[in-house]
């Protein structure tokens, strides 16, 4: 028989159960454009933030589609967190499409812009190569987390804050491992040219067939003056990465006898489980790969 007791038991276990799908919606939508700069975010967010990436894991955010179903993810989210510089050609139209009343975000707003020709206008995309400029990410994310839940900002500032200090750590760590490689050593060929900001900030040279873009094929005469420099220079290794075909590094390192140094992570993370799942992992990874490949 049913008691009063019994009644009213049931019904707070009714009222607990109908109030979880709000308490889920009460969490942020936040988009990224893509991988990495989704770790910034979750690292930022936290729990009080449900995040998602337009493009994926080991994709190329460059030469990117989207499909019918990102606009509607744009329509969704409260936030969308874009690169810029030019590094997402296809957003602005996908954002028209979607309808979106969402805060849009451009994470770089702030950094000292590296200038390099090649797929961008004259703007290199990829700052988050340096750890310095990670902390400009971190703190504009911080930002617009903050403008869009007022009440989370005591959360934002201390999950921002606790990241920093790990990015200031990775910034040390990855100076000393290159202070440890000799001065002649420090010259690697990577894909395409991602890397100037990690040159500009560690001083390690990367030389490219290909520009800031992985859009446009490198032509025949930039492959040509790649292979005589590596030769001339004595460059040691080159390096694939997770987002191109290996096939013209493969060639490249036949016609020269540099030795395949490895896969450096440019622009996209790896799934869980993988080399560089998140964004710290990342620069461990490739500053590892460097300098086993330099110093041996």
């Amino acid at each position: 028989m049913l008691t009063r007791r019994h009644l009213l038991i049931g019904s707070a276990a009714l009222a607990a159960l109908s109030a979880l799908p709000a308490l889920a919606q009460d969490k942020l939508k936040v988009l990224a454009t893509f991988s990495i700069l989704a770790d910034f975010v979750r690292n930022v967010g936290g729990d009080r933030t449900e995040v998602a990436a337009l493009v994926g894991s080991n994709n190329d955010a460059h030469v990117y589609a989207p499909a019918p179903a990102d606009a509607k993810k744009v329509a969704d989210a409260k936030v969308v967190i874009t690169n810029g510089l030019g590094f997402e050609g296809w957003m602005t139209r996908l954002v028209q499409a979607s309808g979106s009343k969402a805060m849009i975000i451009v994470a770089t707003k702030g950094i000292a812009v590296r200038r390099a020709a090649g797929g961008h206008g004259d703007s290199d995309p990829h700052a988050w190569q340096s750890a310095a400029n990670a902390n400009v990410y971190v703190a504009n994310i911080r930002d617009a987390l903050t403008a869009a839940d007022p009440a989370g900002a005591d959360a934002y500032r201390a999950h921002a804050a606790a990241y920093l200090a790990r990015l200031d750590a990775l910034d040390a760590e990855v100076k000393q491992a290159v202070a440890a490689i000799p001065a002649d050593r420090r010259r690697v060929i990577s894909t395409h040219d991602a890397f100037g900001y990690f040159q500009q900030a560690y001083g390690i040279e990367f030389i490219a067939p290909q520009g800031v873009s992985t859009e446009a094929e490198p032509s025949a005469r930039d492959v040509a003056r790649i292979i005589t420099q590596i030769k001339r220079q004595k460059i040691p290794a080159v390096f694939l990465e997770n987002i191109t075909d290996p096939r013209l590094m493969q060639r490249i390192a036949q016609e020269t006898g540099a030795r395949i140094g490895g896969k450096l992570f440019s622009d996209a993370l790896t799934e869980e489980g993988g080399e560089a799942p998140s964004y710290i992992e990342m620069m461990r990874h490739n500053i590892k790969q460097i300098s086993l490949a330099l110093m041996s």
